[in-house]
């Protein structure tokens, strides 16, 4: 074969090494950008809203295109239950990549959290689009567990008029079977407690407990069914068997925050409630669904409750800290 003209070898060697380098460039900006998001994340999970925040914001203009960090913003706003701009970043998520079923799932959950709080007719438009939305996660993947979980929830919950229904709810557990039994126990036992059969909705949420890979997290469910009954020594037991659980399981330390939830609302033992709040910001497996800057405020609120009014303010600044714009509810 006859070989080309140094000239042109010498513009093909050129042209290479510019493809080359624009590649090499391409690879090390998807690097950096992964890097980036993996630490909007990581913030995301330690509950420093402000930073995650900053880092999103930080993003080149590219991340504006991004399906992955219009999410990890929803779910930052959504921390900070800004419900209507978690929505709208969650929108932008889906609009991005409409194949991705977590994507839809956390729309779903904003529009929800955004309707219980609306008007009437503001909460139908936004409820039947978050039916949508849950809908679309589970059509999307089918075994997505927290999904699925959320749809029964929005069956279970929902009037007829806005596409819930019991039966529905029924269907959806019988799909968890499959998927992650302790959920379809959990929303079995829901649903027996809507339907005011309480001795059936206790043993579901006791099968929760046996079948769950991590039972800390169904003992504060069946703690919360309790608190619900004012059956205070049983809700009492379940919290220190949920305490007991996660001492042996780490990994479920968001159920001493939830857990913690439970006596707050029942108004009972301040002094576990803050110890439990206390190991979980010490621990490793905090989560944006359990927002540290929301334990911080409500460990101040019981530390103050306790006459412990430094500590107290101590847990108020580290909340700031954290998340400088977050209002707490009252009942936080």
């Amino acid at each position: 074969m006859q070989r080309p003209p140094a000239s042109l070898r010498l513009k093909m060697v050129i042209a290479g090494a510019v493809l080359w380098g624009a590649a090499a460039a391409c690879a090390s900006s998807g690097s950096a950008q992964r890097a980036a998001l993996a630490q909007i994340d990581a913030a995301l999970q330690d509950g420093e809203a402000d930073k995650a925040l900053a880092l999103v914001n930080a993003l080149p203009q590219a991340g504006a295109n991004n399906a992955e960090a219009q999410n990890l913003e929803c779910r930052v706003r959504f921390a900070l239950q800004e419900w209507s701009t978690a929505a709208s970043e969650c929108q932008q998520a889906v609009d991005l990549d409409g194949e991705n079923s977590d994507y839809h799932m956390w729309l779903g959950r904003a529009l929800g959290e955004w309707a219980d709080r609306a008007t009437f007719l503001s909460a139908y438009s936004l409820g039947k689009r978050a039916r949508t939305e849950f809908e679309t996660a589970v059509r999307l993947d089918p075994r997505n567990p927290a999904a699925l979980s959320d749809l029964g929830t929005f069956y279970k919950d929902a009037p007829a008029l806005m596409g819930g229904g019991l039966d529905k709810a029924e269907g959806v557990a019988d799909r968890l079977d499959s998927v992650e039994p302790a959920r379809a126990h959990q929303l079995r036992g829901e649903l027996g407690e809507q339907r005011k059969d309480y001795g059936a909705a206790e043993r579901e949420f006791k099968q929760a407990v046996a079948t769950s890979a991590h039972p800390a997290l169904e003992w504060t469910v069946l703690a919360s069914f309790y608190r619900r009954r004012q059956e205070w020594p049983q809700m009492e037991s379940a919290i220190h068997s949920c305490v007991a659980a996660t001492a042996r399981d780490p990994a479920a330390g968001v159920a001493l925050y939830d857990g913690a939830g439970v006596l707050i609302k029942a108004r009972r033992d301040p002094e576990l409630a803050a110890q439990m709040l206390e190991d979980y910001l010490a621990g490793s497996s905090k989560t944006d669904e359990a927002p540290a800057f929301v334990a911080h405020w409500r460990l101040a609120r019981l530390l103050q409750q306790l006459g412990d009014s430094a500590g107290a303010r101590r847990e108020q600044v580290a909340a700031y800290a954290l998340a400088r714009d977050y209002k707490p509810p009252q009942e936080h």
